[in-house]
């Protein structure tokens, strides 16, 4: 999956941030003396919350390129593909039952239980921390985009999808953290709204790139090759080597 799609996710995905994560950034705390210690303090933060992404995009990378070797990789863009669009049309009373709970709960628990020592400190160093430890919470924006470092096929890949659609959301979360709560309630409510076009169009690009249709850039022919590669067709990179 092009890189340009995990920017796009981000950048739109970032109306999604000011409603989910913005609360978050503005109460982060301040020990900064000066305006710009504390514009640095919310730089680390965000920092923390990109690296955090694109470790998580590694692993998910891993895991496509196991897929990759095995030659699943059509039906897994496709069956991405389709689980985001289940998710999306998914009535919310069984969304919530299939919800992870028990050991899900108790991690982001002992997340919050970290966050109260860091907060008290306010240091650029716990700001960062406490980037880091965001990164780890539920969201299903970062789900949608953890979906496409998965469909990359590469552990290299994976990360710099997701340190991409990190770098998308910088911006306006840089803003909300810096400039404090600017966004009514409403507002915020509304911007939630949007989270699931994003989530249906990468799901249709999912679902187009594993049918191989020739298309080029969104459809690309994908044919497995003898010396366990996957031959790229239409585009200007030739092949992904699994190997």
């Amino acid at each position: 999956m092009d890189l340009w799609t995990a920017l796009i996710l981000g950048l739109g995905g970032s109306l999604h941030c000011i409603g989910m994560c913005g609360p978050i950034a503005v109460v982060l705390p301040s020990g900064q003396p000066s305006r710009l210690g504390h514009v640095f303090g919310r730089v680390a933060y965000n920092t923390g919350r990109i690296i955090t992404y694109a470790f998580l995009g590694l692993i998910c990378g891993l895991i496509g390129r196991t897929l990759l070797m095995a030659g699943y990789q059509r039906w897994v863009s496709i069956g991405l593909g389709v689980l985001l669009l289940i998710g999306v049309f998914l009535p919310s009373k069984y969304a919530a039952r299939l919800a992870p709970k028990g050991w899900h709960t108790r991690f982001v628990g002992r997340i919050k239980k970290l966050w109260g020592r860091l907060f008290s400190d306010g240091s650029t160093r716990s700001l960062f921390v406490i980037g880091l430890l965001n990164g780890f919470l539920p969201c299903g924006l970062v789900y949608v985009a953890l979906a496409g470092a998965i469909s990359t096929g590469t552990a290299v890949g994976g990360a710099a999808y997701m340190a991409t659609f990190g770098a998308g959301t910088f911006p306006v979360m840089l803003a909300i953290s810096v400039f404090g709560a600017l966004i009514g309630v409403r507002l915020k409510r509304r911007l939630n709204k949007l989270m699931p076009i994003g989530a249906i169009v990468l799901a249709v690009l999912f679902i187009l790139r594993g049918l191989s249709l020739g298309i080029p850039y969104i459809s690309p022919v994908l044919e497995n090759t003898d010396k366990g590669e996957v031959k790229v067709h239409c585009c200007p990179s030739t092949s992904i080597p699994n190997e």
